[in-house]
C-alpha cells in the first residue's frame, strides 16, 4: 500500500449546543480575545449571536468583520487582513458557510505568512511557512465542510478565476458543528449546500487519490446525506439537521486528503464568471460528470447506488448499477427543486468554451478519475445546457459533440439571476 496522509482537526465538537464548548477551549488554549469573521445577514439574524453570547458571558474581548461575499473575494480577504492588524488578537472565530470560513482562513494565513498578502500566489499547493493564526470554525451550513479542510476558495475578481488554495497550515484548531447554527439556513439554501456536501462526498469516493480509509468516509456520508437531506431541507427535522452537519464533516474529512474532480473543476468558473452559488452549481453538474465518468469507476457506482437507497443493486449488471447511481442523484436535484441546466441559471451558451478552457486548467480536474481533454469538458457543458439541447452522445474516442449548434443566447437578454 502506497504512504497516505491524513491531516485533520486538532479538536471538533458535535451537536446540539456544542458552541458552549468554545470559552473552555479558548482557556484552554490561553485565548483572551476573538476576531469574528461572519457575515451581515448572519448578525442581522442574530446566528452570529450565539458565539458572541457566550464570549460576553465568559467576558472575551471580541472584534466582528463581516464584509463578505458568498463568493469572497481578494478584497475581501485583504481588508480582512487591514481590520485585523488594527488591534491584538489571540484568535480568529469564523461563524458562517464556506465563504466566511475560507476568507477567516485565508486571514490567519497571510497575517502569520505577510509574504502572499497578494492572495493569488497561494493558490494551489501554497508553499507557507507559518501556521495560519489559530482558526476556531462554527459552521452555520451544512455542506462546504471547511471546518474541516485544508483547502480554501476565494475569487480573483480581475481575472474571473476561483483561486484554489490548498495548504496543511490552514486548518482551524478547532471545530463547532452545532445544529442550532444551522437551524437558519433558507430552504434553498440548505438544499444547495447539502448537494455540495454530497459532490464532496461522492468525488472523494471517485478521485484518483482515494483509498481505503477515505472510501469509507466517504461512502458513511453519501448513506447519510442520502437518508437525511430530505428532511433537513423540507421537515426541517433536527434530527436530520445534524445529521448532515455530522455527514458534511465526514466528506470533507476524506476529500480534505485525496482530492476532488471535474464537478468542482466545472463548477468554480461559474462561480467565478457569474457569481453561480457554488452548491448551485455543483448540484447541477454532478449527474452529467458520473455519467461521464462511469466507465472509469470500477464497482464504486454499485455502493454509491447503494448507499443513496437504490434496491437489488447486487442483481444488477454493471451498465444497470451505474445507471442507477446517477439516477439516483438526478431524482435527488429534482426532490430538492434546484436547477438541473445551466439554462435555467441564465447561463449564456456562448461563454461554454471559455468555461471548458477554465475547468481544464482548474486545479481540481486532475483528480478525476477519468482523464478529460477541453473538448469533452465543452460537450458535458453543452449536455448540462439544456435538456432539449439536442446534444449527441458524439465521437465515443473524443466525446466531442458533432450535432452542438453554435447558435447562442443573447447575454443581455438573459440577466444573471440571484439563486
Amino acid at each position: 500500500m502506497p504512504v497516505n496522509r491524513m491531516v485533520l482537526n486538532e479538536t471538533a465538537y458535535f451537536g446540539k449546543g456544542a458552541v458552549d464548548f468554545i470559552a473552555d477551549e479558548m482557556k484552554k488554549r490561553n485565548f483572551r480575545s476573538a476576531f469574528v469573521v461572519t457575515d451581515k445577514e448572519l448578525v442581522e439574524c442574530q446566528v452570529t449571536g450565539h458565539v458572541t453570547d457566550v464570549l460576553e458571558r465568559e467576558n472575551i474581548k471580541y472584534g466582528i468583520y463581516d464584509d463578505i461575499k458568498p463568493n469572497p473575494t481578494i478584497e475581501n480577504v485583504q481588508n480582512g487582513v487591514k481590520e485585523f492588524q488594527r488591534d491584538k488578537w489571540d484568535c480568529i472565530i469564523a461563524v458562517g458557510g464556506g465563504s466566511v470560513i475560507d476568507t477567516a482562513k485565508a486571514i490567519g494565513i497571510i497575517h502569520k505568512n505577510p509574504d502572499f498578502s497578494d492572495v493569488r500566489v497561494l493558490e494551489g499547493v501554497a508553499d507557507t511557512k507559518n501556521r495560519s493564526m489559530p482558526v476556531i470554525a462554527v459552521p452555520t451550513t451544512a455542506g462546504t465542510a471547511a471546518e474541516v479542510t485544508i483547502n480554501y476558495v476565494i475569487t480573483d475578481n480581475e481575472n474571473k478565476k476561483k483561486l484554489v488554495c490548498i495548504d496543511t497550515n490552514d486548518i482551524p484548531v478547532l471545530a463547532i458543528v452545532d445544529s442550532d447554527l444551522m437551524k437558519s439556513m433558507p430552504t434553498k439554501l440548505a438544499a444547495s449546500t447539502g448537494m455540495d456536501a454530497l459532490t464532496h462526498a461522492i468525488e472523494g469516493y471517485t478521485t484518483k487519490g482515494a483509498w481505503e480509509l477515505s472510501d469509507t468516509l466517504s461512502l458513511k456520508a453519501i448513506r447519510l446525506i442520502a437518508s437525511n437531506i430530505v428532511n433537513a431541507v423540507k421537515g426541517r427535522e433536527e434530527t436530520a439537521i445534524e445529521s448532515m452537519g455530522l455527514a458534511q464533516y465526514m466528506a470533507g474529512m476524506a476529500f480534505s486528503n485525496v482530492g476532488l474532480g471535474l464537478v468542482h473543476g466545472m463548477a468554480h468558473p461559474l462561480g467565478a464568471r457569474y457569481d453561480t452559488p457554488h452548491g448551485i452549481a455543483n448540484a447541477l453538474l454532478l449527474p452529467y460528470v458520473m455519467e461521464f465518468n462511469a466507465d472509469s469507476t470500477g464497482e464504486k457506482y454499485r455502493f454509491i447506488a447503494q448507499a443513496m437507497g437504490v434496491k437489488n443493486t447486487d442483481k444488477m449488471s454493471e451498465k444497470e448499477y451505474r445507471k442507477a447511481a446517477v439516477d439516483a442523484v438526478k431524482k435527488l436535484v429534482k426532490e430538492l427543486a434546484l436547477p438541473s441546466t445551466l439554462k435555467e441559471i441564465n447561463i449564456p451558451d456562448i461563454e461554454l468554451k471559455q468555461l471548458a478552457e477554465d475547468a481544464h486548467n482548474d486545479v481540481c480536474t486532475p483528480g478525476n478519475p477519468k482523464k478529460v481533454t477541453k473538448e469533452q469538458i465543452l460537450c458535458i457543458y453543452q449536455k448540462a445546457y439544456s435538456k432539449d439541447n439536442n446534444v449527441s452522445e458524439g465521437d465515443s474516442k473524443t466525446g466531442i459533440n458533432k450535432t452542438y449548434s453554435d447558435k447562442s443566447i443573447n447575454p443581455a437578454d438573459s440577466p444573471q439571476k440571484e439563486i
